[in-house]
Parts: C-alpha cells; sequence; structure tokens
C-alpha cells in the first residue's frame, strides 16, 4: 500500500460511521469513474504480469492436462 493510500485509510477511519459510508461511495465513484470496467491494473499487479509472462515464455508453467483436479 502506497503511503498516500494508507494516510486515506487512517483519515478515514478516523469518521464516524455515517461518513465513512459517504467516504467509502465517493472513492468508489471515483474509481468506477477511472476504470467503469475493473480492467486496469495497479503497479504491483503489472509486474506480476509481466513476471508470469516471462515465465510462461521460458517454458516454465504447468499444463492443464498436468493438474490432478479431483
Amino acid at each position: 500500500m502506497s503511503a498516500m493510500a494508507k494516510q486515506i485509510t487512517d483519515m478515514v477511519d478516523m469518521l464516524p460511521a455515517q461518513e465513512q459510508s459517504l467516504a467509502f461511495e465517493l472513492i468508489k465513484r471515483l474509481v468506477l469513474a477511472w476504470d467503469p470496467d475493473f480492467i486496469k491494473v495497479t503497479p504491483a499487479e503489472a509486474m506480476e504480469l509481466e513476471a508470469a509472462d516471462a515465465e510462461f515464455a521460458r517454458g516454465e508453467f504447468v499444463r492443464h492436462e498436468d493438474i490432478n483436479w479431483n
């Protein structure tokens, strides 16, 4: 979690429950306006995806058929 995100959570945590609900709705609207389909990734998620792609490119993966799904 970034320092700013931590600061925001600390501030919201100081509010009474009703104002926390209002803050939640505001933040949710901001996020939905920025990414309505939840398809954007965070910098940490982008790094994980890049690492997974690199592993796949090197052949470091498990085939679907090799997994015991039972």
